[in-house]
C-alpha cells in the first residue's frame, strides 16, 4: 500500500473474565500504544479501538465459579480493566464492550447480510448435551481425564496440565462441568460459514502479504496447507448476541463471529458519541466525520495487534467474513506476538501465575513507564520471552536511572548552577559537537523506520542509544571542571538538545516520563518532525527547576513483589504435589498405599460391628460449585451434587486443592452425618479423604468406570 491517508489500529478484546498481566500488555496492548503514539506524533490519521469481549464460555465459566450471572462478570471486569489500561497511559480513542446494544444490533445486521448473501449453511450435528442442566456444553464445559498425561480435570478442548488439544471424545469418563453427569449425543441445527469455499480468495489475499511476521505468515500457510473446512458461526447457549433469524430460538453467535465485529462497532459507537462530533480534530490530529471510511475506504490501512493465539481468527476467519459481507477493507498487517513468560514460567490466569496490572499500579505507584520500559525491551516479538524482577532492577537501574534520569539531571542542575536555568548560547562548535548534532538528526528515521515495521524493542534500545551518547559527552567533556566559559556554554547547549531530542522520541515509549522531561524543559507537545531540529531549545529560553525521572529500584518494593510470587509458588507446589498423589492412588488402585504413607501407617482404630457401620450412608457424589470460606485458612465451601439432593459441605482441604481446580470432581461423601454449623454456615455432610503420612489428602473416588451420583459405597 501506498502512504495510506488514515490507520485505523485495533487492539485484541479481551475476555472480561479477569483482570489484565503483563502478558497480555507485552503481548498486545503496549506494542499499540507505541505504534499509535508514534503515528499520532506524526499528525497522521489514526482510529484507536479496543474493549472487552464479553460473550462466550469463559464469561459463562467466571459466572458458574463466582455465582454472578455472566452480565455481573463482565461488569465487574470491564471496569478494573478500563482503569488499569487509563492509569497505565494506554490512549484508546475508546474502550468498548460487546455487551452494548449497538454491538448486539451491528453484528446482528452484519450475521443477517452473510445470511441473506447465501453465505451460511445450515448444518444438522450432533453435539453434547447436559440433561441435568438442560443445555448443549461448548467444549470448555467438559471436564474429563487427558488421554496423554492422565490429568483428570482436563477440559474438552485442551489439556492445561500437559498443553495437548483436544476433543470431548477423547476424554476419559467426561463429565459436564456443570452437573457432573456424563454428556449425551443430541442432534442440533447450527449456520456454517464455508471456509472451504473461500480458500482461494484467502489464498490470493494472505500469499500478497509476504512482509509478515514469520510466526503470523507462517501459521496462515499451515492451517491453508491442511485445507480449511466449514465453520460453525452459531453455538447453542444462552449468553451472547441472539441469531437474527426466526428458526434459532436459544441459539446466540459464535463469540468468535461477533468479537472482531467489535472493532467496528466501537469505531461506529465513537462517531457517534455528542462529544466526538464537535470536536472533529481529536487530539490535535485531523479526523473525518464518519466511522465508515476508517473501516471502507482503500486508502486506509488497517492493523491488528493481537497475541499468537489469535492468528487465525484475525487472519483467516475475519478476513473471510469482510468478503463475504464486502464494502470493507481487509486488515493490512497483523503483527501478532508470542508469549510473555514470568520468572521462567508460563503467565496463567487459572493459576494465579502473573502480575496484575491493577495490583501493580497500586503496589509500585508512578511506576508506569519503569514497567513500560522492561516490557518493551523483554518484547517477545520473534519468540516467547521471560520477565523477571531481577532483569526489571538491573534495567531501572542500570539503563533507566544511570543514563537517561542521570544525563538529564546532571545537565538541567549544571544549567541551573551556571546560567540560573537559561540556556546558553553555543558561541563555537567543536567537530566533536558537530558529529553529535548530525547524529542527533538521524535518529528519528531510525526509531521510526523500526516501529513502522513493528520492531519497537530495536525502536526503544535507540532511544537509549540517544540517552547514552548525550551522557557519554558530557562526560567526556566535563564542563564542571572547564576553565574556559564560552566551551562550557556549548557543551550544556548541545546537553540540553539532546535533553529536548530525548522529550520527543521517548514519548511512545515513556508518555509520562515525556511529559515530565517537557515541564522541565519548559516546552509544549512537540511533532515527530520536531526532533529532526538540533535547535530545539533556544539560547535565552527559561528551564524549570530540576527532578529527577527515574530511581533506582527501591529494595522494600521488589522484595514485596518476590515474596508475592515466592508465595504463589508454593502454593502451586503444594497443590501439584497432592494432584499426583491423588493421580499416583487412583493408578494404584485401593491395594497400593503411597511410599510416603508405607513409613508410618496409622494403626487400625478398635473393631466395630457391621450394624455399626451399616448406620453410614456413603454414596458418590460430584463437586458443583466451591469457594473459599472467608476468615478460614483450611476450608472450602462446596455444593456437592449427591445424587439424591445438591447440598453445602465445609470440608478443611483449602491448603491441598484450589477451588477452581475441583469442580467436576467426583468425591466419597458421607451424607447421614447429622449437619453441623461452621463458620456461620451449615454443613450437611463429610467428604472423605485419604491422608498420608505426610498428611497430603487425596479424593477416594471409584477407580474405574463411570459411576453415577448417589452410588452407594458399602
Amino acid at each position: 500500500m501506498s502512504q495510506p491517508k488514515r490507520y485505523t489500529v485495533t487492539a485484541a478484546l479481551i475476555y472480561a473474565n479477569g483482570p489484565i498481566h503483563i502478558g497480555h500488555l507485552a503481548g498486545c496492548y503496549l506494542p499499540s500504544d507505541i505504534y499509535v503514539r508514534y503515528l499520532r506524533l506524526k499528525g497522521e490519521d489514526v482510529l484507536f479501538v479496543s474493549g472487552t469481549d464479553e460473550h462466550g464460555v469463559p464469561i459463562m465459566i467466571r459466572g458458574f465459579m463466582e455465582k454472578k450471572s455472566p452480565q455481573e462478570v463482565v461488569d465487574h471486569y470491564y471496569e478494573v480493566i478500563d482503569k488499569s489500561f487509563k492509569d497505565f497511559g494506554i490512549e484508546f480513542d475508546i474502550y468498548s464492550r460487546t455487551s452494548k446494544p449497538v454491538h448486539h444490533q451491528f453484528s446482528s445486521e452484519f450475521f443477517t447480510t452473510l445470511y441473506n448473501k447465501g453465505y451460511f449453511t445450515e448444518k444438522l450435528t450432533e453435539q453434547n448435551y447436559d440433561e441435568t442442566a438442560k443445555m448443549f456444553l461448548v467444549d470448555r464445559f467438559i471436564v474429563g481425564t487427558c488421554p496423554h498425561c492422565a490429568n483428570p480435570k482436563a477440559y474438552g478442548d485442551q489439556c492445561e496440565k500437559c498443553g495437548s488439544d483436544l476433543s470431548p471424545d477423547e476424554l476419559i469418563n467426561p463429565h459436564s462441568a456443570l452437573s457432573g453427569t456424563p454428556p449425551v449425543k443430541k442432534e442440533t441445527t447450527n449456520w456454517f460459514l464455508p471456509l472451504d469455499q473461500m480458500q482461494p480468495q484467502l489464498e490470493t489475499y494472505i500469499g500478497k502479504h509476504t512482509e509478515w511476521k514469520t510466526n503470523v505468515g507462517g501459521q496462515c500457510r499451515g492451517w491453508l496447507k491442511q485445507g480449511l473446512h466449514p465453520r460453525a458461526m452459531t453455538r447453542d447457549l444462552n449468553w451472547g448476541v441472539p441469531v437474527p433469524l426466526p428458526n434459532a430460538q436459544g441459539k446466540v453467535m459464535y463469540v468468535w463471529f461477533d468479537a472482531p465485529i467489535g472493532y467496528i462497532t466501537a469505531s461506529k459507537e465513537w462517531f457517534e458519541q455528542p462529544e466526538t462530533r464537535k470536536t472533529l480534530s481529536y487530539g490535535g490530529r485531523p479526523l473525518g466525520n464518519s466511522w465508515e471510511p476508517y473501516w471502507k475506504d482503500a486508502d486506509t490501512k488497517l492493523v491488528h495487534f493481537i497475541g499468537k493465539d489469535n492468528i487465525v481468527f484475525h487472519c483467516l476467519i475475519f478476513p473471510a467474513m469482510l468478503m463475504a459481507h464486502e464494502g470493507y477493507v481487509l486488515p493490512d498487517s497483523v503483527p501478532a506476538n508470542e508469549f510473555l513468560n514470568l520468572e521462567g514460567d508460563k503467565i496463567s490466569t487459572s493459576r494465579n501465575w502473573a502480575i496484575w496490572l491493577h495490583e501493580y499500579l497500586d503496589e509500585m505507584p508512578g511506576k508506569q513507564d519503569e514497567l513500560r520500559y522492561v516490557l518493551t525491551a523483554t518484547s517477545p516479538e520473534t519468540s516467547d520471552s521471560d520477565f523477571t524482577w531481577a532483569d526489571y532492577e538491573a534495567r531501572v537501574n542500570n539503563e533507566l536511572t544511570a543514563v537517561f534520569s542521570n544525563f538529564v539531571h546532571r545537565t538541567m542542575v549544571l544549567t541551573h548552577k551556571n546560567y540560573a536555568g537559561k540556556v546558553p548560547a553555543a558561541e563555537k562548535y567543536t567537530r566533536e559537537d558537530l558529529l553529535l548534532l548530525e547524529e542527533i538528526a538521524r535518529f528519528p528515521s531510525r526509531i521510526g523506520a523500526a516501529i513502522e515495521n513493528y520492531r519497537f524493542r530495536e525502536a526503544q534500545q535507540e532511544v537509549m542509544a540517544l540517552a547514552r551518547l548525550g551522557n557519554k559527552y558530557l562526560s567526556d567533556n566535563e564542563p564542571w571542571k572547564n576553565p574556559d566559559p564560552e566551551r562550557v556554554k556549548t557543551i550544556l547547549n548541545v546537553s540540553l538538545q539532546v535533553c529536548a531530542s530525548l522529550s520527543i522520541l521517548c514519548q511512545p515509549f515513556l508518555p509520562f516520563t515525556s511529559e515530565k522531561l517537557r515541564r522541565m524543559l519548559n516546552i509544549g507537545a512537540m511533532n515527530w518532525n520536531n526532533a529532526l531540529s538540533t535547535n530545539l531549545l533556544a539560547a535565552g529560553h527559561q528551564l524549570n527547576e530540576p527532578v529527577m525521572l527515574f530511581a533506582k529500584v527501591d529494595p522494600a518494593l521488589l522484595k514485596n513483589q518476590l515474596a508475592k510470587l515466592d508465595v504463589i509458588r508454593k502454593e502451586l507446589e503444594e497443590k501439584r504435589k497432592a494432584e499426583d498423589a491423588a493421580q499416583q492412588a487412583r493408578e494404584k488402585g485401593s491395594t497400593a498405599a503411597p511410599a510416603a504413607a508405607i513409613k508410618d501407617i496409622e494403626p487400625a482404630k478398635a473393631e466395630t460391628t457391621f450394624d455399626a457401620f451399616s448406620q453410614m450412608d456413603i454414596r458418590i457424589g460430584t463437586i458443583t460449585a466451591a469457594e473459599r470460606v472467608p476468615k478460614s485458612d483450611k476450608l472450602l465451601k462446596l455444593t456437592v451434587d449427591t445424587g439424591l439432593d445438591t447440598r453445602t459441605v465445609l470440608s478443611g482441604i483449602a491448603k491441598f486443592f484450589a477451588p477452581e481446580n475441583i469442580i467436576g470432581q467426583q468425591v466419597t461423601i458421607l451424607v447421614n452425618l447429622a449437619p453441623r454449623k461452621m463458620m456461620g454456615v451449615e454443613s450437611q455432610g463429610m467428604i472423605l479423604m485419604a491422608e498420608n503420612s505426610a498428611g497430603e489428602l487425596s479424593f477416594v473416588v471409584p477407580g474405574t468406570g463411570n459411576v453415577n451420583n448417589g452410588s452407594t459405597v458399602r
